[in-house]
């Protein structure tokens, strides 16, 4: 393939902000963070106005506790999971890191585990079935999605390979050539177009598991289409064929599950 050259007056530059957003005495909240609060924020307020219609099942007090509840899976799950997904050689050697969420590193899929296994504890505690509760909060995480996909371009961070588009970005420690904002691919997918289809999807009863399915498909196929485009973690590179990335093979399963979820979900209860 011949790369058309491209001028650095043309090229786009990601916006270099201040790692610390806000900073009040000695404690700074990083932009990462602030994505991160932004995001269980939406997510707080969308599930409220889910609770208060007619048909919901749940009180709208019930939503900061079930709040509580994801933000730890998410958190816990989320950094683990990048740890043994993406780096455990690094994190092996240097343990505290682990902790040092404000630097970046943190897997969908591994804190989509830790909200699944947050979730089976909430639903123990208030006796619901466990689809109800994945059900309820389905349409709720394309919210928080999108927030952290904005962290990830202000952070400069997961960028996407080289392109000659007109919208390749240059993002600090990537190099001079523009790449794909892929941050922003995974923003627009997993962020906007996810919440709508499940929003809308959920105007509407579904049978149980169902919400739960469409989430997980939806997800996986989009996260799959962007890694095309996705640079792979430079310690993991590409794991076969020379494009299938981890970030693939963790969301086809995810796929598999949603489109067996989601059929004996009509198969349980037809609509």
């Amino acid at each position: 393939m011949v790369r058309l050259p491209v001028h650095t007056h043309d090229m786009l530059k990601a916006p270099d902000f201040d790692p610390i957003a806000i900073k009040i005495g000695p404690l700074g909240i990083h932009w990462y963070g602030l994505m991160y609060i932004l995001g269980f924020i939406g997510g707080w307020w969308l599930g409220v106005y889910r609770a208060g219609r007619p048909d919901s099942g749940w009180a709208k007090q019930e939503i900061s506790d079930l709040l509580v509840y994801i933000a730890f899976g998410v958190v816990v799950g989320g950094r683990l999971g990048y740890v043994l997904f993406y780096n455990p050689g690094h994190y092996l050697t240097h343990p505290l890191e682990i902790v040092q969420i404000w630097k970046g590193g943190m897997s969908f899929h591994g804190g989509l585990i830790g909200v699944l296994i947050s979730m089976v504890l909430y639903a123990r505690k208030t006796q619901r079935p466990w689809f109800a509760v994945t059900d309820f909060i389905a349409p709720l995480v394309p919210v928080g999605l999108g927030a952290g996909r904005i962290g990830n371009f202000i952070n400069h961070e997961l960028w996407g390979r080289v392109t000659d588009l007109p919208w390749g970005v240059v993002f600090r420690g990537a190099g001079s050539e523009p790449r794909h904002p892929s941050q922003l691919y995974e923003f627009a997918l997993e962020g906007v177009l996810l919440f709508v289809i499940l929003w809308l999807y959920s105007a509407k009863r579904r049978p149980l598991g169902a919400l739960s399915g469409v989430f997980l498909i939806g997800y996986g196929v989009f996260r799959f289409l962007v890694e095309f485009v996705r640079e792979p973690d430079a310690q993991l590179g590409y794991l076969a064929f020379g494009w299938f990335t981890m970030g693939q093979l963790l969301s086809l399963p995810m796929v598999f599950l949603g489109i067996i979820i989601l059929f004996y979900a009509y198969r349980r209860r037809p609509l």
